[in-house]
């Protein structure tokens, strides 16, 4: 017996799974709440704690990112089921530790602004018209980014569950729709932080 057949004959644990479902949700909505209140809400720290390292930890944390993902397909292309958990773990692990360490910088630090050369957190009509259309494109990969992984952040967490709890059919389906979004917002991460960085 395969390896895939082997973890394909596992018997699924539906009440494990109605339990963590709730979980994912909570998290989910919490989640949100933070990323929706660290805009508004900035925490004071101590001039000398200095967090300016951390967008590009966090380029480098979404690079790894997609890096797993892709060696996640490619294992269970391959048939290798223990490999590919173990990359979509490495890949959940980078997002979590991503995911925290962001809340953290934007809750203490004033958000960059793509065009401020002066660095004052205001775009001038002058640095407006010098970015030009590069502000554009910059705004777009921006905002997908974010939308994207707002709205897939609970179904990447299902998907894992429904692996977890050997509900295999659910996830090879909700996957195949998922992981492309979570690709992409892995990989536009740390293009964000490559426009952004010489406003920081």
């Amino acid at each position: 017996m395969s390896e895939l057949d082997q973890f394909r004959n596992r018997q699924a644990d539906l009440n494990l799974a109605k339990k963590l479902t709730w979980v994912v949700w909570v998290v989910s909505f919490a989640v949100l709440g933070l990323v929706a209140l660290m805009r508004e809400v900035k925490i004071p720290i101590p001039d000398h704690l200095d967090l300016s390292y951390l967008p590009a930890f966090h380029a480098v944390l979404n690079t790894f990112a997609a890096l797993f993902l892709i060696a996640a397909v490619q294992a269970i292309g391959k048939g290798h089921v223990v490999r590919h958990r173990n990359m979509i773990y490495a890949a959940l692990v980078c997002s979590l530790i991503f995911l925290l360490s962001y809340v953290v910088y934007h809750f203490t630090t004033p958000a960059t602004i793509f065009g401020d050369l002066d660095r004052d957190g205001h775009l001038s009509e002058a640095e407006k018209m010098d970015v030009g259309t590069m502000r554009s494109v910059y705004l777009f990969i921006l905002i997908t980014h974010v939308i994207l992984a707002a709205l897939s952040f609970p179904f990447i967490l299902l998907t894992a569950l429904y692996a977890l709890t050997n509900q295999f059919q659910k996830h090879r389906k909700l996957a195949r729709r998922i992981f492309p979004i979570w690709l992409y917002v892995a990989m536009t991460g740390p293009v964000v932080y490559y426009l952004l960085r010489p406003y920081y």
